[in-house]
């Protein structure tokens, strides 16, 4: 996918030549324009004056990297002027105000679409574009708890567990984006005709749990917290503490890897219990007070090599440095930050970081030239209320 006067760069992506607006915000919507930067979209990030954000220096926001940054007030005179310049010459822009936002600041669907017919119009929201929520503000934890999913997650006598951000922002939010808007550009380019991608991380989140809801519906789930195979109720798929205070994974759900998990264990006895649930009680006990006996390194070095489906928990810290990981270069450093690298992977076409994270207005002139937009006289902006 290569837009005319777009030069491709070589090992960018296969998405090398695809430009991507990206209107500024937090979570879900930055992390999907990350993505599709991940994957060579020349992505121009359009700053607020004085930054969106996270709390953090806007040089270790990695949700930045591969992109270009430039400031542009929208409450100014001029300001949705230049952003609808940028809209013309796009393929995809992606917003994530609450509905109608975008239409009152002069930059929604209809005002962009009237200079690019062709314009694939990506909408970010937690609630989605209508229903009686749509206007409310939310976050992350309150989506995935109306879609039953954040219901599922955590030990019975315990509130549920939430998630970090990643279920509903990212997983709910950011992918299903992403997957609407290159879908949409397929589309585009076959017809010439863009249209509007309504990604709400409701719609997204409860989209996850489809394989819950079949088993639920087929009388082989329980709407209730670790009852079931895959949600901690089963005592040999899920986590054990050990003698350090540390945690190992377990995931021996088929047979014979069961029957290797006792083994190595020396619980052979236990065989029976894999399938009689009044027995679960018994095995869970039994499991966790051996796993308190040794070490997490001293319990991974003991099932290292084997299909015992055990691995241990390792910390974000510890993640890059596991030997697997590094072997595959699942985590990179770029300008000293060390990272996840762009997945997934490409053959024909390999990603990689390229640059940064994008400062606030860095790359204003680069844009404008790049892009064949006019360069603002004065770049100097206003703190927007």
């Amino acid at each position: 996918m290569t837009t005319a006067g777009t030069p491709a760069t070589p090992g960018a992506g296969p998405l090398s030549g695809v430009r991507v607006v990206e209107l500024a915000g937090i979570g879900p919507g930055p992390f999907a324009a990350m993505l599709l930067a991940d994957l060579g979209a020349d992505v121009v990030r359009v700053d607020r004056p004085g930054g969106p954000g996270l709390a953090i220096d806007p040089a270790y926001d990695i949700t930045n990297r591969n992109k270009r940054s430039i400031v542009v007030d929208l409450k100014a005179p001029d300001g949705p002027a230049r952003v609808l310049d940028l809209a013309e010459r796009a393929d995809i822009l992606i917003e994530g105000y609450r509905p109608g936002v975008a239409e009152r600041l002069g930059v929604g669907p209809e005002d962009c679409r009237a200079r690019n017919p062709r314009l694939v119009y990506g909408r970010m929201t937690g609630w989605g574009q209508d229903g009686p929520l749509a206007d409310r503000a939310g976050h992350d934890v309150a989506y995935i708890a109306l879609t039953g999913t954040l219901g599922m997650i955590g030990r019975p006598d315990e509130p549920p567990a939430v998630p970090a951000n990643l279920l509903g922002d990212y997983a709910g939010g950011s992918l299903y984006l992403v997957v609407g808007v290159l879908a949409a550009l397929h589309h585009a380019r076959a017809t010439g005709t863009g249209q509007v991608v309504d990604a709400a991380i409701v719609d997204g989140t409860a989209h996850l749990s489809a394989m819950i809801h079949g088993m639920l519906a087929a009388g082989g789930w329980q709407d209730r917290r670790a009852a079931n195979l895959l949600d901690g109720g089963c005592p040999y798929y899920g986590t054990y503490e050990t003698a350090d205070g540390k945690y190992i994974a377990v995931g021996a759900l088929e047979g014979q890897f069961y029957a290797e998990f006792l083994r190595l264990l020396g619980l052979d006895d236990l065989a029976p219990a894999r399938k009689d649930w009044t027995r679960w009680g018994e095995l869970r006990e039994r499991v966790a007070a051996r796993f308190k006996s040794r070490t997490r390194d001293e319990w991974t070095a003991l099932f290292e090599g084997t299909d015992a489906c055990v691995a241990p928990v390792l910390s974000l810290r510890e993640a890059p440095q596991h030997p697997h990981l590094a072997a595959r270069g699942t985590f990179t450093e770029h300008a000293g930050i060390t990272q996840p690298a762009p997945a997934p992977r490409f053959s024909a076409t390999p990603t990689a970081v390229r640059t940064g994270p994008a400062l606030p207005g860095a790359d204003t002139e680069t844009v404008a030239r790049d892009w064949g937009i006019p360069a603002p006289v004065n770049d100097a902006v206003t703190d927007a209320d």
